[in-house]
């Protein structure tokens, strides 16, 4: 692993395992002319906020891309490469292995490689937000596409009967509320109340509000399709 500076305030660490049952080897898919990886890579370098990026690994190929880019690798243990490892433990594992070097981040910053349209502006402006607001963590969200009010579960056979409740019938959907989701782009957390708290959902928690055209997460090959696009009208 490369050296870094031993007193870096904030840890950005970068989580890419090989594995993917719904997209086969997506963090190195290419897209527009850049493995998928690269992309985030690039946002958190031009970001400036933090000289210790780590790429964590049980890939080989993937490990590669996170030392042509410059950053920190780490390979992790098996055990945390399968489908039921948590990001929690993959976090901790990245941790402690750097408190073993003597480096020990006051903050935390999660980037998953799947959130390509994420940029080094929206880095910046999570970290200049907790800073604001004195926040424990911040953890990004996005609009909801379609208000979960109108959603339900199925009766027997499709049934239809009590989908929507009574005061919500014949009503326009901007008269509704607005509901915001997880958009999955950027964690941040102090690292002390990170491993207290086993997460980043913790007191004093705050959102940085993304807009949708950079809050496509990719799980499949149409979310894919969707960066890829909106990748190429941003180029």
């Amino acid at each position: 692993m490369d050296n870094v500076q031993s007193n870096a305030d904030l840890l950005i660490v970068v989580p890419a395992r090989g594995g993917s049952k719904r997209l086969p080897g997506k963090n190195l898919m290419e897209m527009q002319g850049k493995p998928l990886i690269r992309w985030t890579l690039e946002a958190a370098l031009e970001s400036k906020v933090s000289d210790l990026i780590v790429v964590t690994s049980d890939d080989d190929a993937i490990l590669a891309e996170g030392e042509r880019s410059g950053v920190k690798t780490l390979r992790r243990p098996e055990f945390l490469a399968s489908d039921t490892a948590s990001t929690f433990d993959v976090l901790i594992h990245t941790l402690d292995s750097l408190d073993a070097e003597g480096i020990s981040p006051k903050k935390l910053m999660l980037l998953q490689p799947t959130s390509p349209l994420r940029c080094a502006a929206n880095i910046r402006e999570a970290l200049q937000l907790m800073e604001d607001t004195n926040a424990s963590s911040v953890i990004s969200v996005c609009l909801c596409e379609h208000s979960p009010l109108w959603s339900n579960v199925l009766g027997a056979e499709g049934s239809m009967a009590d989908f929507l409740r009574p005061e919500l019938l014949n009503r326009r959907s901007q008269d509704l509320p607005d509901y915001y989701r997880l958009n999955g782009s950027i964690y941040l957390a102090n690292t002390e109340d990170f491993v207290r708290e086993k997460g980043f959902f913790i007191t004093n928690s705050v959102a940085y509000i993304m807009g949708a055209e950079q809050s496509v997460d990719i799980d499949n090959h149409i979310d894919f399709k969707v960066c890829e696009t909106l990748m190429a009208e941003r180029i």
